[in-house]
């Protein structure tokens, strides 16, 4: 088999293949062959890749070829919603045409992407609904007509949050099999189009989801799968920290109180249980107070040193338990009130875990495996117990499900070496390949690393990066981007660049990111200021963006309890905290912001280092050899030639166009 869908994967992607043949836009690339081969080849021996693809590859084709081919059932998980939808409705479709594949495919998200017609039923007469009649009358119209019940139809109607929490469901407060609207659930319907289809695609929280969470009345989209493809899956090890760990929000109890209130009253006769969830209520609403403005991430122990604080979480763990008691006898009465109990219990054991599991690892010496934190949110907080190390959680999961994993994504390896991903994810008997993108770097782009900017560590230092990047992003006449590592950053770069230049200034948190995006698209000479979120994701090609400012090094924010929890246990086995965990995610998170530079053949680009470390420290050289190479512009004179020779350039063949 491996030789016959090898074979049959290379005549597609060929020159003259069947692809070429059929997509206009399509042109065979030897990078893109050498990935689709090697995925055939795990594919056929049901091992285990981890592929780096530089940008420009055409990984997509590259998996996707190889998979309809196979005859395997696949699931493809996406790092995002956007991403899932385009592989999903432009990718896929062009790839199968081309093929003439006869392979089933489904599409399926997280329950929350879909209209849950039991709460929109229970919902009908809620203040809420009243106050919003007009945008829930078309609600209702388009829940009467919808064929899917995916709620990315809704357009603008999907930012009115308060109503989409209405009438979706979530893993708590699903009703499963139970529920009356079981037979014309979308969810269900979703879930069984995907069981019945040959490739699946989700992205990763539902891959993670479907394994860890119990999903009453849903089969496992894992089950049965031969083959699992994870793209953006430089994402993962952050995702599965997250889903092998334990999670408690104050909204989630406010959430459970607010249905077992509702669900109380419509049974008419249950007074004191509708007192034991305003209790709740009532007790979270002071937990919440507890959340000081500008506070960051802290460790559980730093949070519960407040007297105030502890009082609070204590009266909440008791109403957490009346709760539950209270509900106890009334398993039986519907299935809604079975569902709060059970949420109830769920709830109580995940606060036990976390609270208490605080206060045994308090009193022993032993090198924790979970560390226990805190973080604000819009309201309220969020209590976490993290695991240290997630490579046995992820191990057990791929155990689970055996058969052909593929990781792969633009950025895995820090340098050359992939030992930080395989080491977090516990792919220890993975092959490795690293493929470089096609592009022409040293034709392409230029790296610019200005001198004189002070220590990052510095308090003025941001405004000395907007000083510095002034001048370059003005010989360039825009199409900017400045990428920043803090929102404090943001602030004074932006404000800073808004007082000198008389191009449009973009702010993250001015506008919503796809309105940003489209804004500086069609803008062509915008400038756009912004933090994590455009750093990877994003893709921008054409004259439009053509310098990528990057401030510092993306080293994690020191003081994070899950990264301070990382480095303990490095220590404590004897090893580097530096070299084996802060360098090596630095690397690739820059690189992922690197990466939006040059996303087509034609671009022309100039990528500008700010932080000084690059060349001060013995570490910049390592960093700057993980880089695409380019050649080295070393004044302004020299930044201020190549821009002016690009725009000439780009010029020149618009007009020949």
């Amino acid at each position: 088999m491996n030789r016959e869908l090898g074979a049959q994967v290379a005549a597609a992607l060929a020159s003259g293949g069947v692809l070429e043949r059929h997509l206009p836009d399509f042109a065979p690339r030897v990078v893109q062959q050498r990935m689709a081969d090697r995925v055939a080849r795990t594919l056929a021996s049901r091992t285990c890749l981890v592929i780096e693809a530089g940008t420009g590859t055409g990984k997509t084709y590259a998996y996707l070829v190889p998979a309809l081919l196979s005859g395997l059932r696949t699931v493809v998980s996406t790092g995002t919603h956007t991403l899932q939808d385009q592989l999903f409705h432009r990718d896929l479709p062009r790839v199968r045409a081309a093929l003439a594949s006869p392979v089933r495919v489904a599409l399926l998200k997280g329950r929350t992407n879909y209209l849950c017609l039991h709460r929109m039923k229970r919902a009908r007469g809620l203040p809420l609904v009243r106050d919003a009649a007009q945008i829930w009358q078309k609600i209702e119209t388009w829940a009467r007509r919808t064929e899917t019940g995916e709620l990315s139809e809704l357009g603008d109607f999907r930012e009115e949050s308060s109503l989409m929490r209405q009438i979706t469901s979530t893993p708590d407060n699903c009703l499963g099999s139970r529920c009356g609207e079981f037979e014309h659930c979308f969810v269900a319907r979703a879930r069984r189009q995907a069981q019945a289809a040959h490739l699946v695609v989700v992205n990763h929280h539902l891959l993670f989801a479907d394994f860890l969470l119990k999903d009453q009345g849903f089969g496992q989209i894992l089950s049965g799968a031969d083959a699992v493809i994870v793209d953006e899956a430089h994402q993962l090890p952050e995702l599965a920290a997250q889903f092998f760990g334990c999670r408690v929000s104050t909204r989630q109890i406010h959430e459970l109180a607010g249905d077992v209130q509702l669900d109380a009253r419509n049974c008419g006769d249950l007074p004191d249980l509708v007192e034991c969830a305003q209790r709740l209520s009532a007790d979270v609403e002071q937990l919440e107070r507890c959340f000081r403005a500008g506070m960051g991430r802290l460790p559980l122990q730093v949070f519960m040193a407040d007297g105030e604080v502890r009082g609070a979480l204590t009266r909440v763990r008791q109403s957490i338990e009346d709760l539950y008691q209270a509900l106890r006898p009334l398993e039986e009465r519907n299935a809604e009130l079975s569902s709060d109990l059970e949420r109830a219990l769920t709830l109580r054991d995940n606060w036990t875990h976390i609270l208490e599991g605080e206060a045994e690892s308090a009193t022993t010496d032993e090198v924790p495996t979970e560390v226990r934190w805190v973080e604000p949110l819009t309201r309220g907080g969020s209590f976490h117990a993290t695991p240290i190390e997630q490579a046995e959680g992820f191990r057990r999961m791929r155990q689970t499900y055996p058969g052909a994993w593929i990781f792969t994504s633009a950025t895995l390896a820090s340098g050359a070496d992939f030992t930080h991903y395989t080491r977090a994810l516990g792919l220890d008997e993975a092959e490795t390949v690293q493929l470089d993108s096609p592009f022409d770097y040293a034709r392409q782009a230029r790296l610019y690393l200005p001198g004189g900017l002070p220590d990052p560590n510095a308090s003025d230092y941001a405004q000395a990066v907007a000083e510095a990047a002034l001048p370059v992003i003005q010989a360039a006449q825009g199409g900017a981007f400045v990428l920043c590592t803090s929102h404090r950053a943001v602030r004074t770069i932006a404000g800073y660049l808004r007082a000198h230049l008389s191009c449009r200034l973009l702010v993250q948190g001015e506008d919503a990111r796809s309105a940003l995006l489209d804004a500086f698209v069609a803008d062509g000479n915008a400038v756009l200021v912004g933090t994590s979120s455009f750093w990877e994701g994003v893709d921008v090609r054409g004259p439009a963006l053509r310098v990528v400012v990057i401030d510092r090094l993306p080293f994690a924010a020191p003081g994070d309890p899950v990264l301070e929890a990382r480095r303990r246990a490095i220590q404590a086995r004897g090893g580097n905290p530096f070299r084996e965990l802060q360098l090596p995610e630095a690397i690739v998170t820059l690189r992922q912001g690197i990466g939006r530079l040059i996303r087509d053949p034609d671009d022309r680009g100039l990528l500008m280092l700010c932080d000084p470390r690059l060349t001060e420290k013995s570490y910049g050289r390592q960093v700057l050899a993980a880089l695409p190479s380019m050649p080295l512009l070393r004044d302004l004179d020299a930044v201020r030639h190549w821009l002016s020779e690009m725009t000439r350039r780009t010029t020149a063949m618009d007009c020949n166009r």
